[in-house]
């Protein structure tokens, strides 16, 4: 993964609305992994007084959207498929890590966890990616960004 592509990844990442209002923070991202952080407050609880389910799904998102699209091309979400484990406090901090599992020339398939600052494990996801063909669209041309070797099933 070539520094433009890790740097734009992450500034646009901190500039998306979503992002913003849920304070998602970037701690990294590397060639098909990323690592997302967010310390959830009262407005993310559920009627429980947990971390709603929405709120971590959207952390889950955001790592998956970093690692997926850290090639430097194009990457959307096919499938997602999330299981919830341990409710979530507020005021903890969560982290979501996403790992690449699989490469190919079309798709992309990931594993996500999601972990509180005690290393609970809160949720797990399996998500495929759709790779198009097409360079980012704040990046331009990405040739050579894919295909780049790396140890598959950690950041």
């Amino acid at each position: 993964m070539s520094a433009a592509v890790r740097e734009r990844l992450i500034a646009h990442a901190a500039s998306e609305g979503l992002a913003v209002k849920m304070g998602l923070k970037v701690v990294d991202v590397t060639a098909g992994c990323a690592v997302v952080e967010m310390l959830p407050g009262a407005e993310d609880e559920n009627l429980f007084g947990y971390v709603h389910g929405g709120a971590i799904c959207s952390l889950m998102d955001e790592a998956f959207q970093l690692a997926c699209n850290s090639h430097g091309t194009m990457a959307v979400a096919l499938s997602v498929n999330v299981v919830f484990h341990s409710p979530a406090e507020g005021g903890v901090l969560l982290r979501a890590e996403a790992v690449e599992i699989h490469l190919g020339r079309r798709t992309g398939t990931y594993s996500i966890r999601v972990v509180d600052a005690g290393g609970k494990l809160i949720a797990s996801c399996q998500a495929t990616a759709y790779r198009k063909n097409v360079p980012l669209p704040f990046i331009g041309d990405s040739s050579g960004e894919g295909g780049k070797a790396f140890k598959k099933g950690t950041c």
